[in-house]
């Protein structure tokens, strides 16, 4: 994610610890962020996953609404059963309301940004 979207705003944060194996995994993980950037309200997503099977996606969205129509999306629905039973050992989810937001990078210098 390249710009913060202008606060407020959501952020879902999910957490999760991988099984062992790909299972087609990859595959629908791809299918899944491009189906996502599709819908109404979707504002960029961050990803990493640790050699341990560890990781952390936060997708960012304008709304709950919009975040609620994300969940309930048919092709969605079948990526979480799937999940549930071939991709994760556990997952988190947690959905924070963004009030404030800055980024900072190396040519910035030394000072905080100014929110």
């Amino acid at each position: 994610m390249n710009a913060l979207p202008t606060p407020p705003y959501y952020a879902v944060i999910f957490t999760s610890r991988r099984t062992p194996g790909d299972h087609g995994y990859a595959d629908m993980a791809a299918q899944m962020a491009a189906l996502a950037a599709q819908q109404p309200g979707y504002l960029g997503a961050e990803s990493a996953r640790g050699d341990d099977g560890l990781g952390l996606t936060v997708s960012y969205w304008r709304s709950e609404a919009d975040i609620a129509a994300w969940r309930r999306h048919a092709e969605h629905q079948i990526a979480r059963d799937t999940g549930r039973r071939d991709w994760y050992a556990h997952y988190t989810l947690r959905v924070a309301k963004v009030e404030r937001a800055y980024s900072w990078q190396h040519t910035d210098g030394p000072a905080d940004p100014q929110p």
